[in-house]
């Protein structure tokens, strides 16, 4: 089976940072004009669904005590900020699987990209910055959505509840990102969203107190990236801020982008060798 080799390149003096994703304005500009009308539903519909379907509806069943659904005087209170977190982590990780993989193995854009003077973290700058690029301006709409419901409790927090999901994001987009550039068949998504992202976005403390799942599994979610997401979305929404813990949620989220960024710039530059 014939297989596809990093393209040689004369040495050339490498990048900035910032020259290396500019270069790849054009194609990322043109890639988010070919395919935004498919995201238009999960941008725009989708949180309004979620907002009346699990917010409202469900959301007229529960009794809204304060003391049990973290300082939220109604369920949709309670639910919303964590739902937008987990539609971060969801959003960042489709647009790291099943893309990465089809620059590496299908249309093989990545290959092409080194072809050039871009050097592979260049690629993942830019791939990561278009990521985000979505993951902020789907929460964005997100957001809006929710201001008529009077759910936030300040005009600052809705603000920094945004930027903690945008934190989400980019902390999954770099970890799946690794996992993907390393992945030799597509079957390894399908183990990631049954075993990763379903039991994240259920267990993570979105839909219900994560005390409600006793001593132990509590402490198990608290260790997820996804609950300190969750908890940062929440108290800013909420303004029922423990600033020593949104500090720790910040900094575990902050170092699993770093750990992850490096995990994906290895992982392709060692799958581009191939």
């Amino acid at each position: 089976m014939a297989t596809t080799t990093r393209p040689a390149t004369a040495p050339t003096a490498a990048l900035s940072v910032r020259e290396g994703m500019t270069r790849q304005y054009d194609y990322w500009l043109t890639v988010y004009k070919r395919t935004w009308r498919g995201g238009v539903v999960s941008s725009f519909a989708t949180p309004l669904f979620y907002v009346v379907a699990m917010g409202v509806l469900l959301g007229g069943f529960i009794e809204a005590d304060p003391d049990k659904l973290e300082g939220a005087t109604s369920y949709l209170a309670f639910i919303v900020p964590g739902l937008v977190a987990a539609h971060a982590m969801t959003l960042a990780v489709s647009e790291t699987t099943y893309p990465v993989m089809g620059a590496i193995k299908w249309h093989k854009t990545f290959f092409a990209q080194l072809a050039t003077p871009l050097a592979v973290r260049d690629l993942v700058n830019a791939f990561l910055g278009f990521v985000l690029f979505r993951v902020a301006s789907a929460c964005a709409v997100f957001m809006l959505v929710l201001a008529p419901f009077g759910v936030f409790e300040t005009w600052w927090g809705p603000i920094l509840a945004w930027l903690s999901q945008v934190l989400v994001g980019t902390a999954f987009a770099t970890l799946v990102f690794g996992y993907s550039a390393r992945l030799r068949s597509e079957e390894g998504f399908g183990l990631l969203f049954r075993l990763g992202v379903l039991p994240l976005t259920l267990f993570s403390g979105a839909f219900f107190p994560i005390s409600n799942l006793g001593p132990v599994l509590e402490w198990v979610a608290r260790l997820t990236p996804l609950w300190h997401g969750v908890s940062l979305s929440r108290m800013f929404c909420l303004d029922t801020v423990d600033w020593p813990l949104a500090a720790l949620n910040t900094c575990v989220l902050l170092v699993l982008s770093v750990i992850g960024w490096r995990w994906a710039v290895t992982g392709l530059d060692k799958r581009l060798e191939v």
